[in-house]
């Protein structure tokens, strides 16, 4: 038994059409049963894998606007759409995230505070009168300065006391 290209073409093509009218009739059932339609549920109502949905526009685009319509027992004015469901969602997910950042530099900023508070605590922080303390070793420095430039001079007198010292020594000895 030999099987032609044209015949194993013509079989996919109505095992592609069997399972499109399979999914057209399930999400008819869906629809009228009033439950939560989309593409995967379509799928798995109809026995079919999702990409045959995707792969269809007319399937795609017809389970997409189904699941826009309201189910058919609800009332009008108390209907919430499945747009306004997932702008809902869109919103406090963004929200959401706006918050998780707000407390990250909240977080960020108590972590500081508590550090710095223990950092002084401990002592070993920088005490609070930095200033005078920096005015204070200044001066002290100042003062270093001037009694090295005192100990100079007086090496110096002491230098020349014992030179004028040996010079008298030398003329009594001789």
């Amino acid at each position: 038994m030999t099987t032609s290209p044209d015949h194993l073409a013509k079989a996919r093509a109505a095992d592609s059409e069997r399972r499109r009218s399979r999914a057209l009739k399930a999400l008819d059932q869906l629809a009228a049963s009033g439950e939560a339609i989309s593409v995967s549920a379509v799928a798995r109502a109809a026995g079919v894998h999702r990409s045959l949905i995707h792969r269809h526009d007319d399937l795609h685009t017809a389970v997409l606007a189904r699941a826009a319509e309201p189910s058919p027992g609800a009332a009008a004015g108390t209907q919430v759409s499945r747009q306004s469901l997932l702008a809902d969602v869109a919103n406090l997910t963004a929200r959401n995230s706006r918050l998780s950042a707000h407390i990250a530099r909240l977080e960020r900023r108590l972590s500081e505070a508590l550090g710095q508070a223990a950092w002084e605590a401990s002592g070993l922080g920088a005490p609070a009168d930095v200033e005078t303390l920096t005015r204070r070793v200044t001066e002290l420095e100042q003062q270093i300065l001037d009694l090295r430039a005192e100990l100079a001079e007086r090496d110096e007198d002491l230098t020349a006391a014992r030179a004028a010292n040996r010079e008298l020594m030398a003329q009594v000895n001789r």
